[in-house]
């Protein structure tokens, strides 16, 4: 198990879950995130038996990151889109 992939899928999800500040207040629409060794596992609070299934570096999730920030998905919401 070299590969850094393979790493990630083993690691344990045994840290605490933290939601967006941007999710709804009722808890039942977000986007939960926790670290992992090296990197982070993405979970759904509507799907939990999914938690863990999107896991990236930490490299892949600088990458992101930077991304988003530079507003190059911005195209992928729709016009009227609100929180």
């Amino acid at each position: 198990m070299s590969d850094p992939k393979d790493r990630l899928y083993a690691a344990p999800l045994n840290g605490d879950w933290e939601k967006s500040s941007f999710s709804n207040g009722t808890g039942d629409d977000c986007v939960l995130i926790t670290p992992i060794d090296g990197g982070v596992a993405f979970g759904d609070s509507k799907r939990r038996d999914l938690d863990g299934a999107l896991r990236f570096t930490d490299r892949e999730m600088l990458a992101h990151i930077l991304a988003v920030k530079a507003g190059q998905y911005d195209h992928l919401i729709p016009d009227g889109t609100k929180l």
